[in-house]
């Protein structure tokens, strides 16, 4: 697995807090959580598995040891930038393993060329290979469901 310097991965936060974040698309969103012991406001910029009109899809590239994931789990209340739009709250939802091999299916099929890079990236050949994915994926790669309020 490659891990992003930690400067480099923060980097577009800068551009959500100067206004523009809609530089990075739709395939972005910077999201907003409570740190779980901190109880501190705390930003990540996440790559979108789906983008629909209320709801939106993130993975855990890093698996179960990504501080957002684990903030998430302990404290499900989120504010959400993608794109242009305003920041608008929601809650996290951890989806089940089988859930979330449906949406890095759906991903995979929709983002080829990407999924490849991914797969490479985060140490998960069959995320790339053209094989049914097995629900064990779903366990290693958690899938975030962010669910967006008015």
């Amino acid at each position: 697995m490659i891990r992003i310097p930690r400067p480099i991965a923060r980097a577009p936060i800068a551009l959500y807090r100067a206004g523009f974040g809609g530089l990075l698309g739709r395939r972005f969103v910077l999201l907003e959580h409570r740190g779980r012991i901190s109880g501190q406001i705390r930003q990540v910029v996440l790559e979108t598995l789906s983008v629909e009109a209320d709801v939106i899809h993130v993975v855990s590239g890093y698996g179960w040891s990504a501080q957002w994931l684990r903030n998430v789990q302990a404290d499900a209340r989120v504010r959400v930038t993608c794109g242009w739009s305003r920041p608008r709250g929601g809650r996290a939802l951890i989806l089940q393993p089988d859930e979330a091999v449906t949406v890095l299916e759906d991903y995979r099929r929709r983002h080829r060329l990407a999924t490849r890079a991914l797969a490479r990236a985060l140490g998960y050949p069959q995320l790339g290979a053209e094989e049914p994915l097995e629900t064990q994926l779903g366990e290693q790669l958690p899938v975030v469901r962010l669910s967006l309020r008015g």
